[in-house]
Order: structure tokens, then sequence, then C-alpha cells
């Protein structure tokens, strides 16, 4: 057609040795016209960003591309020579990588990061490279860029980093620009500014984009086309509409029914069994097969045809009408507990400053205030969702309560005792009452440590099992609970999987046979369908042992999900808070609101309406005065220069700190 600008034929990109290599990219078809947003989305391990880094030419030593074609306008990109194809790469190809940090160097001004692509991709700009940087600054919003171009890539938030990293992709005015996985990282509230910019940047230069992500959420607001991975193939591509409507092979709609939400928090998750094949083999059967609840003899025998056309289509045996999923197990709830009479955990005024020292001498100068008087209560069998942005206080806040770190001021009283008041051996065995389980499982880990001797940790501390054998036993029954088998005992934290590596911390939480858990964002890094596993298991075990969660994260729909009570934190205070279905159906806080809003919805249909937060969140060592928000606030009044807003009640359990709501209103 006259508007394809990018087509891609028969890609395949192997890895490793030629005698068993690993099929990254097995076959792909894909086109993408001008001003088309195209959509990747798929399981980590999929191969979508191996397709990225095939366009771009970009492969690990051991990498290359075996067959296929990839025309840019009708030109083969694989037949350019490779300073052809320097030119071509950041040119009329951008890329923005998955991480910002990692992809800009630490030991250069940004400003200078962006002008070596300048120079070599805007020859009208080459001699003098600072007034189109500049340019480029201001066209993906960094605000002052005469200044910031001048800063280093640990001055920056990670969404000016992003900023920075499409500023570089933009330097040559490209045809096509691949963002791969580029809000993973981000706050809601940033996501949601880059998405908008990116919006705005292809309807002001009529580029292309094809964008890999996770995040069905993300491909419903962008995609103008989706194309589903699996296992090194596309399995369904669609029109936007048309996938989210109803989407047709047995994986996408498995991956859509593991979307957490309000909606299911009664019938619990659907969440896909297994894991992505090992692509080092030669399929002569359905990828799909062994995780699939649809599957019939006839998917055992070959490899299945692609049905309908060319890009609209899926790679299945089954007719749309045969593929019948049964429906996911409901939750097990059985009779709801009552109410406690007094919480299980309760923090008052929680404070957690952390001094600041210079000079020779290292005298304290001043103060960070990561947490400033936080007022929590959290009841057994129930879960307390702490959200808000990151730099917050939400992980602070979380190790402070379980004494990890000491509070500054405040007190946490856990059944009645005030944990600040402990030292040394009855704090030790009050902690086999509160475990917690850290945003990075694989970092918390002892990489060296047997998954046997890992979980096995906390009863030794604790002196629970009476020998070894026991503690052994008590794992293996762990794991068990946890969805895995005793083969798991010797193995290596590096041998398994980001899901599986979750369930091991999970385990090691569990072994001391906790009344508490604090989970820091425990699904923050996972793939859809082994977050929907982990938050089944964690909502099992809820209901099971009658555990009490407080659970960080900045996963709206988790919380909707998952969540009982929900507390809104900003800048190491608590501003809103109630019953999870309160706050997220009656918002009051104008940053809870603006928390909401950013949330992309897994519906095309449904558009949003963005309220923008000026700036970045400020810094805890110098907050602004009065109430800490008003700099940002799209509803700031006068008042709220004044003095920090006090804690209203609206309703019975619903309480906001805002003076727009300072009559009771």
């Amino acid at each position: 057609m006259i508007d394809l600008l990018l087509e891609v034929r028969g890609l395949r990109t192997w890895l490793g040795p030629e005698d068993q290599p690993v099929r990254a990219v097995d076959g792909v078809d894909l086109a993408l016209r001008h001003g088309e947003t195209y959509v990747l989305v798929g399981e980590s391990g999929c191969g979508k960003s191996m397709i990225a880094y095939s366009l771009m030419r970009l492969l690990p030593p051991s990498g290359r591309i075996v067959a296929g074609e990839v025309l840019l306008e009708g030109r083969s990109l694989l037949e350019l020579t490779e300073a052809e194809m320097r030119r071509e790469r950041g040119g009329s190809i951008g890329m923005i990588f998955q991480e910002s940090m990692t992809s800009l160097n630490p030991v250069m001004s940004v400003g200078r990061q962006v002008a070596e692509a300048v120079r070599l991709h805007d020859p009208e700009h080459a001699a003098n490279p600072r007034p189109r940087v500049i340019e480029l600054f201001r066209q993906v919003g960094i605000s002052d860029p005469e200044h910031r171009v001048n800063e280093y890539p640990h001055q920056l938030s990670g969404g000016m980093k992003q900023r920075v990293m499409i500023a570089i992709a933009l330097a040559g005015c490209p045809k096509v620009l691949i963002a791969d996985e580029p809000t993973t990282a981000l706050d809601v509230t940033i996501q949601a500014q880059v998405l908008e910019l990116l919006r705005d940047l292809q309807r002001e230069t009529g580029m292309a984009i094809l964008l890999i992500t996770h995040d069905l959420g993300v491909a419903a607001e962008m995609a103008d086309r989706v194309g589903v991975m699996y296992a090194g193939q596309l399995v369904e591509t669609a029109g936007v509409r048309e996938f989210f409507d109803l989407p047709h092979h047995p994986y996408s709609c498995k991956l859509c029914r593991a979307l957490p939400g309000a909606d299911k928090r009664a019938q619990g998750l659907d969440a896909i069994p297994g894991r992505v094949p090992p692509l080092d083999q030669a399929f002569s059967h359905c990828r799909f097969l062994d995780r699939c609840e649809a599957r019939q003899a006839v998917c055992e025998g070959a490899a299945p045809p692609w049905r309908g056309e060319a890009e609209d289509g899926y790679r299945c045996y089954l007719a749309v009408e045969q593929i019948a999923l049964g429906p996911p197990a409901a939750r097990d709830e059985g009779a709801a507990p009552a109410k406690a009479v007094a919480p299980l955990l309760r923090a008052r005024g929680l404070q957690v400053h952390f001094p600041i020292r210079k000079g020779v001498l290292r005298r304290v100068v001043g103060q960070t205030c990561a947490v400033d008087g936080l007022d929590i209560d959290l009841w057994p069998g129930r879960t307390l969702a702490l959200v808000g942005e990151s730099g917050c206080g939400k992980t602070t806040a979380g190790k402070a309560l379980l004494q990890l770190l000491r509070p500054t001021g405040g007190s946490v009283r856990f059944d009645g005792v005030d944990l600040t008041r402990l030292r040394g051996t009855p704090l030790r065995r009050l902690r086999r009452q509160f475990q917690i389980i850290f945003q990075d499982s694989a970092s918390s880990m002892n990489p060296r440590m047997l998954v046997e001797d890992i979980v096995a940790e906390g009863m030794v501390a604790q002196g629970i099992g009476t020998s070894r054998a026991a503690r052994r036993e008590r794992v293996i029954e762990l794991l068990d609970q946890v969805g895995l088998s005793a083969v798991a005992l010797r193995r290596y934290p590096h041998e398994f999987s980001g899901g599986q590596r979750q369930r091991i911390a999970i385990a090691r939480a569990l072994a001391v046979e906790p009344r508490l858990i604090v989970c820091d964002e425990p699904t923050s890094a996972l793939d859809v369908s082994v977050q929907a596993q982990v938050l089944n298991l964690l909502e099992h075990l809820q209901d099971e042992l009658g555990l009490a969660y407080l659970f960080i994260t900045h996963d709206i729909s988790v919380v909707a999900y998952l969540a009982d009570e929900m507390a809104v934190m900003y800048l190491g205070r608590i501003v809103e808070q109630g019953t999870a279905e309160t706050v997220l159906e009656h918002p009051a806080h104008p940053y809870t609101r603006a928390l909401l809003a950013a949330v992309p919805v897994p519906d095309p249909k449904h558009r949003r309406t963005i309220i923008r937060l000026e700036s970045d969140l400020p810094s805890p060592v110098a907050p602004p005065s009065g109430c800490h928000f008003r700099e940002r606030c799209p509803w700031m009044m006068p008042r709220c220069h004044e003095a920090y807003p006090p804690m209203r009640e609206l309703a019975s359990g619903h309480r906001v700190a805002c003076w727009s709501y300072e009559d009771g209103e």
C-alpha cells in the first residue's frame, strides 16, 4: 500500500551456538504505516525486544538474522553496510531503550549526549548543536532547558531521564520511533505524561511508533494495531478495538483475563499456568500447547496455521467459537471474619528523618523528612494498600513499621506492644510475627545460598525446628504451599524465573509463621500472567492463615483487586485514607484524583482526562511551606500557603488532608 512505511517479512533472529540456537524471533511478519502506532505485547522472553534490536541491527555478539526482510520505504535495511546502517540508526529509525538510567552515560551532561545525536544526524546543526539541543529539550517538555542541558543523569528524575532519551531519539527526525517499554519503571503520573508526549510528537511529526509493552492498559490507550508475541512468534494481530472487544487466540484471552481489577475481587484472577517454553528447540506443535485450556489432539501434531488475513488474524487450529476457556476458580473466602476489636498494627505520628551532614566534621546541617507524621491502622486478616509516587516515603514507612529502620519519632504498636521501645532479644523474638517481601526478589536473596537455606534462614535465627531434617520438611511444606516442588530445594536463585523467585520470597516470609507481612511492590517487575499467580497466592494465603498485609504499590488496579483499605501518601504524609472502594470511587484529595486519572485502562473506548501535575515531586529536604502539594495542585488556594491542612473526616472512615474541605464539605 502507498502509506506502508516499515515492512518485516519472515524475520528470524537466532542467538547462541549453531547446533542449538535460541530462536528468539522465529518467522515474524508485521507492517507499520505512516503515523500509525503498532503495539507489541506479551510476556518476558517472548521476543518482543529482540524484534526491536533486529530492526536496529543492534544484536548481541552471538545474535544473527538468519532469514527474512526488513524494508523501510521499500529499501532493505539488512543489505546495508554497517556504515550505512549507522546513518539510518538514530536517523530514519530512532529508539527509546527500556532503562533510561543505564542507557545514559553517567559522566556526560545530558545536553552533550543529545548533542552527539544532533552532530551525527542533523547536518544543519552539526557545527553548533546547542540551539537544537535546547529546542529538543523544550519539545519534549523539559522545563528550563538552558539550565538542564548542563546537568548529569543523576540530577534528573526518572521522568526527566526518559524525556532526554526521547530527545536523543528525535534528534534525527525519525520516520519510525521504536519505544521499548518506555514507561515500565515510571510512576503512573509520569507514565501518563510520557505517553501524552509521544502522542503529541506523533501528531506534530507524522512519525510511526512501534511500542513494546507488557501493560495492556498502555496498549489500549496508544495502539492503532496490536500484535501479541508468544515464544518468538506473533500469535495474533488485530486493530486495537477489535482485539479488546474479542481477542481470538487462547493466549490473548488469558492475558486479558489475568488483569486485576475491582470486578474480579470475588472470582480471582485467571492466571496462566507454567511459563514460556525455552526457545532452543524446533517446535513441531503449538507453542502454547502446555499452557492452553482449549488444546485438542490436533494441536500436538503440527504447528498451527495462520487463520484470517495477513494483518488481521491469529495462529490457532480452533475457530473463535471453539475456544472455550473455563471460568477462573472462584475465591473461597468462606465466612467473612469479624473485624477485630483492636488493630493488629497501629502507628501514630511515625517519623523517619535522615540527617544531612556536611564539612570535614560531618556536622548535621539539615534533615531529610522521609516519613513525617504517619498515622495508620492495620487489622488482622485485612490488606491496607499504601500508594503514592516514588520518593514519597512508602518503602521507608514499611521498614520503619517493622523496625528495620529505627523511627525518629512516634509510636508503632504491634498487638499492643510499642515496638519503638524494644531493643535486642525482645525485639528479635517478636520479629517472627511480622515479615517483609522486598520489591526485588533477586537482590534480596544471597546468590550463593540454596533455596532450602534461604527459606530456612529465618527459622534458624528464631530457633524454630528441632533439627535440620525437621526444618527441611517444613521448607518442603512451604514450597508446596506457594506452588513450588521439592526439586527447588537444591537450586540457586538465578535458576528461577521472576515469578518463581517471588514465590520463594513469600515462602521465606511464611517460614516463621508471621501474622503481618509488608509487601513492598511484590508484583511491579512481573508480567501480567505471573502477577496474577502471585496475587492469587497472596489472597489464598490470607484466607487460609488470616494474614494482615501492608501492600506498598503504585499499581491502582492491584489496589482495586486486593486491598480492603487504602492510604495515599505524599511527601512523607498520608493525604487521604479510607476503604479502597470509597477512595477509588470517590477520591477527595487532588493528588488522589491525579493518580487515578493517570491510570491507563485496558479499554480503547475509554478516554481519560489526565490531571497534569506541574513539576516533579519536591525534595523532602525542603518541602514547600503550607500544604506540601500546593506547588503541583491545579486547585491551589491562598490558604494552602499558610499551613498544612489537618485530617478531616468526610464520611465514616474516609479522611482527607485538604483545605478544600475546611468546612466539612
